[in-house]
């Protein structure tokens, strides 16, 4: 008895295995059919590898191996499996599988380390840009010149597109690091100018008639004009402007403002040699400036944080390359006289060459330590150009030109550079420009060609003063007692330049808010509400609607309260509601 339940409980286990068996055997058919023989191959995790930014996948039927219009980006984690290998005209192909599809990729575009994916050993400039030194601390090493050829030496990271943020390059002896937004992965690419064939024709009619430079040379590659989150720019900006003098009465201010659509403050930071507080960054290179400070940290830092705490959105302006104490301390960075080899002193004030890398180091610096010290929303350079009236001395001075750069080259370059650094740290960077600066048929002699600027700073602040502009222009008898024509007709020609670059900065614009001077005219204008008012209103009528900054050199509270009407106004509001 014993004996034949020994022989059932035997045969049912042998029953249930076999059963077992079928089902896992049942089980693989299906994987089979579905998977195509994949179980039985080897799947390992790989990321697609590239000397540029894509991989090319490909499909393998009836013995032929057909490039898919399916590019994707380097970086994608897919499986592999490596056993399965194929030889298609001298190069190896490895089946893989992405997005639940069967594609062949060429063997060495896998990779087993997402480190390893960026394989180009060399890539070409196709934005002149600043080598730097070091990513944390942009000291410029050299200029990395639009067609040229870098060697790799590593990277950093690459993006969700396949793009890498830095490479670490050699240029001859010179090892640093370059922005991979300004590279590209061969040469005719790089020499070629961005939409040329609608770009060329306008930059190439502009002329060069007082050494400004080609505009045909600049760069009009869209540049990306963030909006940061923690950060917002108002639509359209109404700003007050206040110098170093008057920040210890800002309550004054703010109190004047809040009965009114002022939104914003521009707040000095350095004005020539005046200086708004001791900053870390002047203590090493520029102790004169460091010593000459109006207001010490704390006052200034007060004076910031109210506006802030008051609901402003608070701007702070450099002027960069007219800086007499900067020169003390360092005339080697100077524009100089040939014969002396000494400083040359021009309109009133020396002036750091705009060539100067180590004077563009130090005044992104010193903007980047004010936004972070401060809580500046946005920087806004001012004399951001080389001397104007300074044709007929030129040839006698040394300009410190050592990349042989046009003024216009190195001016846009220069606020490139400035921009990334400021865009790091979720900072707007705004430019001045002279009126001038819109005419739409040459390069001004001091590099300020509107459409190259506006192409790559968030703002672009045209200072069209109407007392600035001589007898009959726009076919104005006195342009400084016409504020409303002066501007309108400044603002359509503004409007056209911008229509003239590929990614255009927000147009706010310096308005006169002081009288007009005696030596202009000793009949001119007061500019008091019904001025100011004509002058923006001219602005929003050429569709130039960014709003305003006040120019008045004193910040004069009794002169902004004669104003105070024009102020109350909200133009943008005004302007959408008449245009839709």
């Amino acid at each position: 008895m014993n004996k034949k339940k020994k022989k059932r409980k035997l045969k049912w286990k042998r029953i249930i295995i076999a059963l077992l068996a079928i089902v896992i055997f049942i089980i693989l058919l299906v994987m089979l059919f579905r998977n195509g023989l994949s179980v039985f191959e080897k799947e390992v995790d790989r990321y697609l590898a590239s000397d540029t930014n894509r991989v090319t996948l490909y499909t393998y039927l009836e013995d032929k191996l057909n490039s898919t219009d399916e590019e994707v980006y380097r970086g994608i984690m897919v499986k592999a499996f490596l056993s399965k290998k194929i030889t298609y005209e001298d190069n190896e192909y490895v089946k893989i599988k992405y997005n639940n599809k069967d594609y062949y990729v060429k063997e060495d575009n896998l990779v087993d380390k997402k480190d390893n994916i960026a394989l180009e050993d060399n890539v070409y400039v196709r934005t002149a840009c600043s080598i730097l030194e070091s990513i944390d601390d942009p000291k410029i090493l050299s200029l990395a010149k639009k067609g040229e050829k870098l060697e790799v030496v590593s990277y950093d990271s690459v993006d969700d597109k396949g793009i890498v943020n830095t490479y670490q390059v050699k240029q001859g002896d010179i090892t640093g690091y370059v922005y991979g937004k300004y590279l590209v992965y061969n040469e005719e690419e790089a020499k070629a100018n961005y939409n040329a064939s609608v770009n060329d024709p306008i930059h190439s009619s502009i002329k060069n008639t007082y050494g400004g430079g080609e505009a045909i040379n600049l760069d009009f590659y869209p540049v990306e004009k963030p909006s940061f989150e923690n950060n917002k720019m108002p639509e359209a900006v109404y700003a007050l402007y206040l110098n170093v003098t008057v920040l210890d009465n800002v309550d004054s201010y703010i109190e004047f403002a809040k009965d009114t659509e002022i939104n914003a403050f521009v707040v000095d930071i350095t004005d020539n040699a005046a200086i708004g507080y001791p900053a870390k960054i002047m203590e090493q290179y520029s102790k004169t400036s460091y010593n000459h400070a109006t207001n010490t940290y704390d006052e200034y830092k007060e004076a910031i944080t109210k506006l802030k705490e008051a609901g402003f959105y608070v701007i702070g302006r450099i002027t960069v390359f007219k800086d007499d104490y900067y020169i003390a301390d360092h005339p080697e960075d100077a524009i100089s006289s040939k014969s002396t080899g000494k400083p040359y002193y021009h309109t009133g004030a020396y002036w750091p060459s705009a060539y100067d890398r180590d004077v563009w180091y130090y005044k992104v610096a010193l903007a980047k330590e004010a936004a972070q010290e401060f809580g500046f929303n946005e920087i806004n350079f001012d004399y951001v150009r080389f001397p104007d009236r300074l044709q007929s001395v030129e040839k006698s001075l040394d300009m410190k030109n050592t990349y042989n750069e046009d003024k216009a080259a190195a001016i846009q370059r220069f606020l490139t550079y400035a921009k990334d650094e400021l865009h790091k740290i979720n900072v707007y960077l705004s430019a001045d420009v002279f009126g001038e600066a819109t005419n739409g048929s040459y390069t001004t002699a001091y590099g300020q060609y509107w459409p190259a600027i506006s192409n790559v700073v968030d703002v672009i602040s045209g200072m069209p003063y109407p007392d600035h502009f001589s007898k009959g222009y726009y076919g104005i008898a006195k342009p400084w007692n016409n504020p409303y024509d002066l501007m309108f007709n400044w603002a359509s020609e503004a409007y056209k330049r911008q229509q003239e670059t590929t990614s255009p900065a927000v147009v706010r614009t310096w308005i006169q808010a002081y009288d007009v001077l005696s030596y202009v005219d000793a009949n001119g204008i007061d500019y008091n509400a019904a001025e100011l008012e004509k002058e923006i209103t001219g602005l929003y009528n050429a569709n130039i609607t960014g709003g305003y900054v006040t120019w008045n050199s004193a910040s004069n509270l009794s002169k902004f309260k004669l104003q105070k009407q024009a102020f109350q106004i909200d133009y943008l509001k005004r302007y959408n509601d008449e245009n839709n």
